[in-house]
């Protein structure tokens, strides 16, 4: 369903499955301002899931990119006899354990031949994302557990997976854009020996391109001084990752229905701005 709603106020979220003062959840708000160009506006760090949902339920309307997976692959859903009802689905999942989640999964993987392990969404096809199953390196499965109860009791309207109000929440990937700017190469690292001059200058080279809008998504960005230069020292680059995500849902703000395809598999869902046969750019 096409929401008929104003589109102003976009949330950017680098995600992670177990906030703390050390590793907070990344919130980016940002705006357009006269001249069309997305103006981040504040950033706010959340170190528990109670700060997060804080943030969720800010009233809307507003459209945000959150960089965690949303849904299941269907393969594994039937395969396993789980609901195939989002709401129905995340409440079980929520239900269960890590372990339980892992010891499902492994067994899952262990009955497939080797180099055809994880089941994939079809988005995660299309965006070279990990599969949302996966549960280490990274652990993105632990992310949909955590994060998905939250956007249900939330009430956020999800596109094709759930009916809320004038908030929206998209399925976000910081990496699409950063590599449609600087290709493959890594601009960020969780490992002090990794945070390299390198990465640093990849960084900074993502962010004259959003700047400039010259990128896929074409949205130009405007920073403060402040804001621009904590995406330059912030090596672990989880300022840039909800930067990313706040294009994301600045440009599906411009997009008939958010640029998502017009039918999304309820279970799986869809990363917003990852290509499909029937959309368009």
């Amino acid at each position: 369903m096409l929401l008929k709603i104003p589109r102003s106020y976009f949330l950017g979220v680098d995600f992670t499955s177990r906030p703390r003062k050390k590793k907070p959840i990344t919130c980016v708000w940002g705006s357009f301002n006269s001249e069309q160009k997305l103006l981040i506006d504040q950033i706010v760090w959340c170190e528990s899931f109670a700060a997060f949902g804080e943030q969720l339920n800010l009233p809307g309307p507003w459209i945000g990119a959150l960089d965690f997976p949303f849904g299941l692959p269907q393969e594994v859903v039937d395969h396993l006899g789980w609901p195939n009802q989002w709401n129905k689905l995340i409440q079980h999942y929520s239900e269960l354990s890590r372990a339980q989640i892992r010891a499902s999964f492994q067994a899952f993987c262990a009955a497939r031949p080797a180099g055809n392990k994880f089941a994939h969404r079809r988005c995660d096809l299309w965006a070279r994302s990990s599969p949302s199953m996966k549960w280490v390196n990274p652990p993105v499965a632990y992310m949909l557990h955590a994060g998905a109860p939250l956007l249900m009791q939330a009430g956020v309207s999800i596109p094709g997976m759930q009916r809320g109000d004038a908030r929206i929440a998209l399925e976000g990937y910081p990496a699409l854009l950063a590599r449609d700017i600087i290709g493959k190469a890594s601009y960020k690292a969780d490992e002090l020996s990794k945070q390299t001059a390198e990465r640093t200058a990849r960084r900074k080279a993502v962010l004259t391109a959003l700047a400039a809008g010259t990128h896929f998504l074409k949205i130009k960005v405007e920073f403060t001084g402040q804001d621009l230069q904590l995406c330059v020292d912030d090596a672990r680059g989880d300022v840039l990752d909800a930067v990313l995500c706040c294009v994301q849902a600045a440009w599906a703000s411009t997009q008939h229905n958010y640029g998502l395809p017009e039918k999304i598999n309820p279970v799986e869902g869809w990363i917003v701005s990852s290509k499909a046969p029937d959309t368009t750019f």
